[in-house]
């Protein structure tokens, strides 16, 4: 049970300051953080909660990271359950805060308005920030996912550098965000994306809700595939 805590407590923390950081930021547009600060936060909330609980659980706080993890030889099969119910669980909850507070401002909370990024969530076509298509979207979202999870293979194993993964992923995070947020708003992260379409749905606006098969299946797809491309690569380096 600690294990599964952890990861609902990385996971709210997660979309709390990572799409937290996206809603607030849309409020000042003109002194707003915008797509550098929204990606950094992203970056920093997986950093900081991987060295704080990255020890008890792993830190996944993300089912494609589970999956890969798993394809990857990381993580038994038995777990698998567990982890994605406390990280879809703590996503929830993390949006479910967000909106709380962002309801205590007149006019802010409002998520009957239509369009990209409503209440940070992701999507394609008219529902991409930067109106691109599924085809886009479900590229963007297997290739970075595919991207994090070789970051997190590579400097997570034992001939890494100790004591600096969470750095590397964190600002992997924050590269894959850099590229990705005029497509799809990022997702990478099935949890991250149901958690805000959820709360956005019952106050609202539930037109991303759709679109969540995507984000579901292109992030584990591409998960699983960055975590299989990491083992042949160590393998083949190995051989040498």
């Amino acid at each position: 049970m600690n294990k599964l805590l952890a990861e609902f407590i990385g996971t709210f923390w997660l979309v709390l300051g990572g799409c937290g950081s996206a809603v607030l930021a849309a409020a000042f547009p003109e002194h707003g953080i915008h797509f550098v600060g929204v990606s950094f936060a992203f970056g920093l909330t997986v950093l900081t909660m991987a060295y704080a609980v990255g020890h008890i659980s792993g830190g996944h706080f993300n089912p494609a990271v589970t999956f890969g993890l798993w394809a990857g030889g990381r993580f038994a099969t038995k777990d698998i359950v567990g982890y994605v119910v406390a990280q879809v669980v703590g996503a929830i909850a993390g949006a479910a805060v967000l909106y709380c507070i962002i309801s205590g401002k007149s006019g802010f909370a409002g998520l009957a308005t239509s369009g990209a990024g409503v209440f940070a969530t992701n999507g394609y076509g008219e529902l991409s920030p930067g109106g691109f298509s599924m085809m886009s979207a479900l590229i963007a979202e297997f290739v970075m996912t595919a991207a994090f999870l070789f970051i997190i293979m590579g400097a997570t194993h034992k001939d890494a550098p100790a004591g600096f993964a969470p750095i590397a992923i964190g600002l992997g995070l924050t590269l894959i965000h850099l590229i990705s947020i005029p497509v799809t708003n990022t997702s990478v992260n099935p949890a991250r994306s149901t958690g805000v379409s959820v709360i956005a749905a019952m106050f609202g606006n539930g037109a991303s809700v759709g679109q969540l098969w995507l984000f579901w299946f292109a992030p584990i797809a591409g998960g699983i595939a960055g975590a299989l491309l990491y083992r042949v690569t160590k393998c083949e380096k190995s051989a040498k």
